[in-house]
């Protein structure tokens, strides 16, 4: 990988403040607040409905992770209004960012900390009414280990104090007009306390209590939520690994000194020292010095890449064996790491469209579960004339009927996938983009840079009038002047083919002259004013438009041919070669295994495109295709029922990346491409194509096994609960463990790995 592979890319999409889609307009801004008190998927639905009847907010809330993604315009509501409407519907709410990270983390440890003191608690209240169970259905029927009234003293702070956090959240959520968690587990084992309770002080012997219900229920309730809170920790890692990469602190020329200065008092311009096995604590540019970096956490490749004078680095690199003077150009929340760590958030915070079920789910849940236990309890008393064992199933059916696991079956999956990609070097910038790569099944690739190195070199310089009289100026009758021309019409384009046009010149010493009145045909050519004479540079095809005779074009068969012309004559051709990237054939062939066909779109000749496309083992080609085209032929390919996944690097390439089912740009790409795609390679390498169609198969599997867990405990566990095969004790276990195995299978995905050749 060359040092030039991420040069592009310091003022990137990536380092720029959170990004607003192009058709929010003008006026858009968007806000991250932190939300406290979620504890299932009906919360957070909740909590979107509310802000999304704000007139101008467009909200989409994350459970595992506590976070509001909110888009909103400012002429119509700001903060304060969305911070209150979330507080109204019974959460807590403050802003996020990146300054705030630590203090929010130093309270969700502070809260947890808090939880297993409780948790604890109610387990030394809990065992005694555990351990008198096995003792409590004997030949003689059921019988009381513990005194009553011991029941009620170890139960009752377990359902008032330990438990009060549900009836909390439960009042929240009725009073917002909805049902969550909390409204199932206070319902159930309030009911469980209060019939004990009843039996209890009204003497009523010959009637059971189930303080140790109530008491198991609350308890295991909490134990799951420890667990959960643990592992839904471990999904948002690869968050946490990118921020500790960042250093504290930089050495920082002033004057004639080097001090040690905080990297947040850096301004843009200042000049660091970077020491061998030193992270660098900025983006910038080397100025003195020679070293290599390691770019891993950037782009998952773990080869050193050369530094020298000229060169970029990035914040939280490692520099090799070589002191390197550099000056920052990124410093705080421009550097391409805290870009990085902003998509990964932004792509984490999204849905899936998988989601929209479960969100439909959950919104009705509650209140229908609500109605089957209340049909259960009728039922069972009505049929079997039994009060207390139709309590006891009508309570198991709240308890076990928990909506937890389906609120964290997709984003669990979706922030460990999206985390796994980041460390490999593949940033998502939304859900829908993880979930449609999974369905692919043609890739359309540009040529330059994306399947060859992007590095055209000139091969070949004809000059088509040897021999014939050049009254107007003779110089052109060599192939250096003709190089010369060409080069300075081209010096302000950014096309590679350009660039190699100039860098040869260079190369050759030539010298470029400024071109005047330069008029540009996209996709196809130049034509502008140089040493007083009109000259086109452009294709052959162009060239046979402008109604110009082209000289044979068999020496150039296999390579690019830019016509350098007068304004009625062709005066020479250049050729062009840009070599096939080594891993281009590899990935080629693994896209292949995938079941995806490569297509390859390109604007240069059929010649070339032809020998290009047989060397990298892509059996369909089209060539001299225009920008616009490009476009075109993607649509063409989602008519006939393709999922289309498109990978490019360049400016022309934008309308057909913004075309695509799921567009790919490649890391040292132009940033309109970037812009324009939903996933950012910052390899510059077909394979991590590859590994992002791979990944999201492997998410998405997650997320499916994790929908069926989620649903198959309810789908079982409640008409199980309602004909009187689950008590609320083993209900209120399953429960907690189903909560529990939906994050762990998710943080299973962690096994994935990007393949490398």
């Amino acid at each position: 990988m060359s040092s030039g592979r991420l040069k592009n890319r310091s003022r990137s999409t990536l380092s720029k403040a959170q990004p607003v889609p192009a058709d929010a307009g003008a006026n858009c801004a968007t806000a991250e607040l932190a939300i406290g008190g979620m504890t299932c998927a009906a919360c957070s639905a909740r909590i979107e409905r509310q802000l999304n009847k704000l007139p101008g907010v467009e909200a989409v809330v994350n459970l595992p992770a506590e976070r509001a993604q909110i888009r909103f315009d400012p002429a119509q509501v700001d903060v304060d209004r969305l911070i209150a409407t979330i507080v109204k519907t019974g959460f807590t709410a403050t802003p996020s960012s990146a300054d705030t990270r630590g203090e929010e983390k130093e309270r969700k440890e502070a809260a947890y900390r808090a939880e297993v003191k409780r948790f604890w608690i109610a387990l030394a209240l809990t065992l005694p009414l555990i351990a008198q169970m096995p003792f409590m259905f004997g030949p003689a029927g059921h019988v009381d280990v513990l005194p009553r009234g011991l029941q009620f003293a170890l139960a009752t702070p377990v359902q008032f104090w330990i438990g009060w956090r549900f009836y909390v959240g439960g009042w929240n959520a009725l009073r917002g007009g909805s049902g969550n968690m909390d409204v199932l587990v206070a319902l159930g084992t309030t009911m469980a306390w209060g019939y004990s309770t009843v039996v209890l002080f009204f003497a009523l012997t010959h009637h059971h209590v189930y303080y140790e219900a109530s008491a198991t229920v609350i308890t295991l309730v909490l134990l799951g939520k420890i667990l959960e809170a643990r592992a839904k920790a471990k999904t948002s890692a690869a968050i946490e690994a990118l921020m500790k990469l960042q250093p504290q602190t930089a050495f920082v020329e002033r004057g004639e000194q080097i001090v040690e200065l905080p990297v947040a008092s850096l301004i843009p311009g200042d000049v660091i020292v970077v020491r061998p096995g030193e992270a660098v604590p900025v983006d910038g540019t080397v100025l003195s010095g020679n070293s290599s970096a390691n770019e891993a956490m950037l782009t998952g490749e773990s080869l050193p890449v050369a530094k020298a004078p000229g060169d970029k680095v990035f914040a939280a690199t490692i520099n090799g064996d070589g002191l390197l003077r550099c000056k920052a150009t990124g410093v705080g929340a421009h550097t391409l790491l805290a870009g990085i760590i902003r998509l990964v958030e932004q792509a984490q915070g999204s849905k899936a469209p998988v989601q929209r079920l479960v969100d439909q789910v959950a919104a009705i849940f509650v209140p229908v579960v609500t109605a089957i236990a209340l049909i259960t309890f009728i039922a069972w008393w009505a049929l079997a004339g039994d009060f207390t064992q139709a309590l006891v199933n009508a309570v198991a059916v709240l308890v076990i009927a928990c909506p937890c696991a389906l609120g964290l079956a997709t984003p669990t999956a979706i922030m460990v996938g999206t985390g796994l990609g980041a460390r490999a070097g593949i940033l998502i910038k939304n859900a829908q983009a993880l979930e449609l790569a999974e369905k692919i099944n043609v890739l359309v690739v540009d040529k330059t840079g994306t399947l060859t190195q992007g590095k055209p070199m000139v091969t070949d310089v004809i000059d088509t009038k040897v021999g014939a009289g050049r009254m107007e100026c003779p110089a052109w009758g060599t192939a250096a002047v003709i190089l010369e021309l060409a080069a300075s019409l081209e010096q302000g384009s950014t096309h590679p083919l350009a660039a190699a046009l100039v860098a040869a010149a260079k190369l050759q010493g030539l010298t470029l002259e400024t071109p005047q009145e330069v008029l540009s045909t996209p996709g196809k050519g130049l034509t502008g004013r140089v040493a007083d004479q009109t000259i086109r540079v452009g294709s052959p095809r162009w060239m046979i438009e402008q109604g110009l005779a082209l000289p044979d074009l068999a020496a150039l068969t296999g390579k690019s041919i830019v016509v350098v012309a007068t304004e009625n004559e062709v005066i020479g051709l250049i050729g062009i070669a840009d070599p096939l990237r080594e891993t281009s054939r590899a990935a080629i062939a693994r896209l292949k295994q995938l079941g995806v066909e490569v297509v390859m779109l390109t604007g240069d000749n059929q010649a070339t495109a032809a020998a290009i496309a047989a060397e990298a083992g892509v059996s369909r080609h089209e060539a001299e295709v225009l920008p616009g085209e490009k476009a075109s032929h993607v649509a063409a390919l989602k008519a006939v029922g393709k999922v289309v996944g498109m990978a490019g690097d360049g400016i022309n390439d934008a309308p057909a990346l913004a075309a695509a089912d799921v567009s790919f740009a490649m890391g040292a790409g132009a940033d309109v491409a970037m812009e324009a795609a939903d996933v950012t390679l910052m390899r510059d390498d077909l394979n991590s194509v590859a590994d992002a169609i791979s990944l999201s198969r492997a998410t998405l599997a997650k997320i499916r096994q994790n929908l069926f867990w989620a649903f198959i405990y309810n789908v079982l566990g409640i008409p199980l609960a309602a004909l009187g095969f689950l008590n609320p004790v083993v209900a209120g276990a399953a429960m907690a463990m189903s909560s529990v195995s939906v994050v762990s299978n998710s943080l299973l995905l962690r096994r994935w790995k990007p393949e490398r050749n």
